[in-house]
């Protein structure tokens, strides 16, 4: 690692803890040159797969997109910050696991269908309904009541 006073590259690392849930490992560093200390993060680069869009497109995935697609479903009702990103993270992870290349939107819209199911039906119909493009009121009726049928998630 190269001091980025001096610009040595003997540097020692003098304390390392996990951060950030045991994500990221904080590296205390100090250059055996100049005696300046810095600190390091290091972290796994993980590869999220390529997004496969409807018209057969391709885009990297980009969590933000998904952030902001739940954050407009869930907007002004009872959920917290904590709990969205805890399923936005849960989206990210079942995608990484599943070890593809490429995932369809569509698989990753269904994802996120079900995490507000269970989050908030309100919300979830609410993206229902623009992700499915409901064209009329039986259409929200007919999900509201499929989702009437179904046991309760809490």
């Amino acid at each position: 690692m190269h001091c980025p006073f001096c610009g040595d590259n003997d540097t020692r690392v003098t304390d390392s803890r996990l951060v950030a849930d045991g994500d990221q490992v904080r590296r205390r560093r100090q250059c055996a040159s100049c005696a300046e200390r810095f600190t390091t993060y290091e972290t796994a680069e993980l590869v999220m797969p390529r997004v496969v869009k409807a018209d057969g497109s391709r885009e990297t995935f980009d969590e933000t997109k998904l952030r902001a697609g739940m954050l407009r479903a869930l907007e002004k009702r009872p959920v917290s910050a904590e709990a969205m990103e805890a399923a936005v993270e849960r989206i990210r992870q079942a995608l990484r696991a599943r070890g593809e290349r490429e995932v369809n939107a569509r698989d990753i819209g269904e994802a996120v269908m079900q995490s507000l199911k269970q989050l908030d039906q309100v919300a979830y119909i609410r993206f229902a309904s623009v992700y499915r493009k409901f064209q009329d009121i039986d259409e929200f009726r007919a999900e509201i009541d499929r989702l009437s049928q179904e046991p309760d998630p809490q």
